[in-house]
């Protein structure tokens, strides 16, 4: 049986989204005001899990541009072994880090997921080697950014990916995303003006 959250120092804040699901299921996560900061719709992630199943389990998990964080830590909720949050905004980082110690994430014998935070350009951090593969990649970068194909593509880079490895994207629905070569689009969803869809390998 999970523990409670910590309760956290911080004023409530002005805007949160919640876990759908898992052991977490509930908790709230905040919503800062940061230029390009857009949630995940609750229906897409939970459209994401759905599709994902029981493959979530012990899955190491990359999520690019994780903002609040409601996509890994909805992946860690689940029973994800393992989930890296990468995300550049000092503030947003920061942010991460409070979360995911009041959610007792950062202790995987409480836990049963290790989530950790790493500061850093996403496209940077990918310019590196990586010793093991992720089993789940997360990218939702923001939406005015234009991070999509050089992201895919620096992914398929450095070991970051296996033959297994699957890779979900969020983007507009007037925007057309294009996986990387040997890849095709297995699943796709939308809510409202937002699209979901799930690469893997052909």
């Amino acid at each position: 049986m999970s523990r409670p959250p910590r309760q956290s120092r911080n004023t409530q804040p002005a805007s949160s989204v919640r876990i759908i699901s898992g052991h977490l299921r509930g908790s709230k996560l905040p919503v800062l005001d940061a230029p390009g900061l857009r949630p995940s719709p609750d229906r897409l992630r939970e459209t994401l899990f759905n599709w994902l199943g029981p493959s979530i389990h012990g899955a190491r998990v990359l999520d690019l541009y994780a903002g609040t964080g409601a996509l890994g830590i909805e992946a860690a909720s689940r029973g994800a072994g393992h989930v890296c949050l990468v995300e550049m905004d000092r503030r947003l980082a920061q942010s991460l880090r409070e979360q995911v110690h009041r959610l007792r994430l950062d202790d995987e014998s409480e836990s049963g997921a290790a989530v950790s935070v790493i500061e850093s350009d996403a496209l940077s951090l990918l310019g590196r080697s990586t010793e093991q593969p992720f089993d789940l990649v997360l990218l939702d970068p923001p939406f005015n950014a234009d991070l999509w194909a050089r992201t895919l593509q620096a992914l398929t880079e450095h070991g970051w990916l296996s033959a297994e490895t699957q890779i979900y994207v969020e983007s507009p629905l007037d925007q057309t995303i294009a996986p990387p070569a040997g890849w095709i689009s297995r699943r796709q969803s939308r809510a409202g003006q937002v699209q979901g869809e799930l690469l893997q390998p052909v």
